[in-house]
């Protein structure tokens, strides 16, 4: 009877978990036609799109959550209301949006790779930074493209923005497709990075992921470290935001990569609906996005990592309804991201966590986390920073 019990409580936990995370369905699906943007009122996010996504039928909708036959290349410009909240994506309710209260597509260009540098010169600040964002699972391809112009505009971090975007059909039911998409990406996920690394024009690259594509954006990182020898020098940090990454399988990874490896910062949270979700679907192996960084085997795993930050979210409160996107939704991760994490900066500067140990720190309302940073944090975070930055 028992057992009984538990299939069903199991049942139900899956039944509920997917209809929170479809959520996103009754969205209009054809928000990238473009429409003119607004005089005033509204900012511009100029993104380079990296998709391995077969074309779509649906005008407006560019890309399906179909495998494409190689890279395609897109310059899309996102227009974005000033006046929102941090953290948010205010959806057309209806297309054409109005570039005045919703996020819209203004621009859109189909490019080839040798029109990449001329890109990169518009839009890379001083700094000739790159950011490369890999979205998660259920993930549409104006999902991914509306998130990112999101992130890239509220932390405000003086990057050149590029978007790669795999073959996620953006239904919670196809997570073995998804997963298996993720693997059918790499390649060419690994050819972009390469690309950003090796231009000259180019000054330091940080890749960031998101809930499945933190198993793409490693298993890339690996394949690169496997075929040339080492990662190259100018990927300095690997940001992995609630990661559905088997904790065993990310382990193996990164010692494969070996000692010359960017900096890896993770965000974890404990109250993760989504990652739940995949624990269950994926055998009760422990999700790298979920771990408790007080408790063992973790923090005696943690104490012994190098070139790692850990930052704890499950306190943190004014995030999305699965606790799954904190790192974007939340003001205080967003701040925190665009001040000091994507311009790969430590989070030690003021003493908040002890070199290679978990100091268990809570950051309170209001302190501030480090001069040079500027961010005052309103929720609490822990953080764990270890030693041996490279």
């Amino acid at each position: 009877m028992s057992s009984v019990v538990a299939v069903l409580s199991r049942t139900m936990l899956i039944l509920g978990l997917a209809i929170a995370l479809s959520a996103c369905a009754s969205r209009p699906r054809d928000v990238l036609t473009p429409v003119p943007a607004a005089a005033s009122g509204t900012d511009k996010v100029d993104l380079l799109v990296a998709t391995t996504r077969a074309p779509a039928t649906e005008a407006g909708v560019l890309f399906s959550g179909e495998r494409g036959s190689g890279l395609a290349l897109n310059n899309i410009i996102v227009s974005v209301p000033q006046q929102r909240e941090i953290g948010t994506i205010q959806w057309p309710s209806s297309t054409p949006g109005n570039p005045e209260r919703d996020f819209v597509t203004t621009q859109v260009t189909a490019m080839q790779p040798d029109e990449a540098k001329a890109w990169f010169k518009r839009v890379a600040g001083k700094q000739r930074r790159v950011l490369i964002f890999v979205h998660g699972f259920n993930t549409r391809y104006a999902d991914s493209v509306f998130r990112f112009a999101q992130i890239v505009h509220d932390t405000d971090a003086n990057v050149a923005p590029v978007l790669f975007s795999w073959p996620s059909r953006g239904q919670v039911f196809d997570y073995n497709y998804d997963r298996e998409s993720a693997n059918y990406s790499r390649s060419e996920l690994a050819a972009v990075i390469r690309a950003a690394a090796a231009s000259p024009a180019v000054s330091d690259v940080t890749v960031m992921a998101h809930s499945m594509g933190g198993w793409l954006a490693v298993e890339s990182l690996r394949q690169i470290a496997l075929q040339d020898g080492r990662i190259p020098a100018k990927v300095t940090n690997l940001i992995l935001a609630s990661p559905d990454l088997d904790i065993d399988v990310f382990r193996k990874q990164v010692m494969e990569i070996g000692p010359k490896r960017p900096h890896i910062t993770l965000f974890v949270s404990r109250n993760d609906r989504a990652l739940r979700l995949s624990r269950l679907i994926s055998g009760r192996m422990t999700r790298l996005g979920a771990i408790d960084i007080t408790k063992e085997p973790y923090l005696s795993q943690l104490e012994s990592a190098k070139g790692l930050t850990v930052l704890d979210l499950t306190a943190l409160q004014n995030g999305d309804r699965l606790n799954h996107t904190k790192f974007a939704t939340s003001p205080d991760m967003v701040q925190l991201m665009g001040d000091r994490l994507i311009k790969g900066q430590s989070v030690n500067d003021s003493g908040l966590s002890g070199s290679g140990a978990l100091g268990a720190t809570t950051v309170g309302a209001g302190q501030v986390l480090g001069s040079a940073a500027g961010a005052v944090l309103t929720a609490p975070i822990l953080i764990f920073e270890g030693a041996g930055r490279r």
